[in-house]
């Protein structure tokens, strides 16, 4: 099945499901979906850090501070998120990633009319990675050092920046 005929439920603002739709109409329609983001770190305490492919459906090319992707329809977050950090990584054997927080993304400027409610989880992968050529065109685990270098000078997905900003806010990990 190719990436935009998968289907998805479509949520309201209370991420409640109210029907379903392939990726490509609901990308397409602006309408809001589901969505998984997976913050990775390795046994060193390194982020993963990846460069989207250039053909992927929504934001090509750009620069990730997190694996994940869409929660299929009837799928849990829980499920996509392991499913997802797995696929994107090239690992089987990861342990179940941890729950942080939830938030409604709803795009400004390049990114507006996209829409998704958005689970934030974190996972410690120590298994060597062997990402998806289909979804990953670059990678490396980075030390916050230079992560902070890196930050304002890559081109960035925006939803993944503002999880990240959420992250990083005092108490986001409680």
């Amino acid at each position: 099945m190719a990436p935009y005929d998968e289907l998805l439920d479509i949520v309201d603002e209370h991420d409640r499901v109210i029907g379903q739709a392939p990726r490509g109409e609901a990308y397409a329609r602006g309408l809001r979906h589901r969505c998984v983001f997976i913050h990775v770190r390795d046994a060193q305490d390194r982020v993963f850090v990846h460069r989207r492919t250039a053909d992927k459906l929504v934001f090509p090319s750009l620069y990730d501070l997190f694996v994940g992707g869409v929660v299929g329809a009837g799928e849990s977050y829980d499920a996509a998120a392991l499913r997802e950090a797995e696929e994107e990584l090239g690992v089987s054997g990861l342990p179940r990633p941890k729950p942080l927080f939830s938030f409604l993304y709803e795009g400004t400027g390049e990114a507006a009319g996209n829409t998704w409610w958005s689970r934030v989880y974190e996972v410690r992968c120590e298994l060597p990675v062997a990402p998806q050529a289909e979804e990953v065109a670059w990678h490396a685990f980075l030390p916050e050092e230079e992560l902070a270098r890196v930050l304002p000078v890559w081109e960035w997905v925006p939803d993944g920046l503002e999880a990240y900003r959420r992250l990083r806010e005092p108490g986001s990990r409680a």
